[in-house]
């Protein structure tokens, strides 16, 4: 929740607030912990999850419906996020027990990773 300068509230989704911050304190990367694996082409398969994706991949997901529901904002965050200088956005499962760590420390990681452009990651 927020409030404008009357005090009027509003109901703010908590992903597009992180893809901002992440933009406007000029941050490396935005990690968004989630209940699913990822980004996948088919919500009951975790089998077809997207490791890496770019900016136009991600947008043509969302267009295709593939991405639908809850996982719209945060794919769109990420987009903004990316397309304002962020080098990496990462959606991953927090249940997943050292989630964060295999995802950041690891070649494959086990989320899904977006990036401005396949060119310059």
């Amino acid at each position: 929740m927020a409030a404008d300068a009357n005090g009027q509230p509003y109901n703010i989704n908590a992903d597009t607030i992180a893809g901002e911050l992440s933009a406007a304190l000029s941050a490396e990367k935005l990690i968004l912990l989630t209940d699913t694996p990822g980004i996948l082409k088919d919500y009951h398969d975790p089998s077809t999850l997207y490791n890496k994706l770019d900016i136009q991949e991600a947008r043509a997901l969302i267009d295709s419906g593939i991405v639908s529901g809850g996982m719209i904002p945060k794919v769109t965050c990420c987009v903004r996020a990316l397309a304002q200088g962020v080098r990496g956005a990462h959606i991953i499962d927090g249940r997943v027990p050292h989630s964060l760590l295999l995802e950041t420390f690891t070649n494959s990681g086990i989320g899904s990773m977006l990036v401005a452009s396949h060119q310059t990651a």
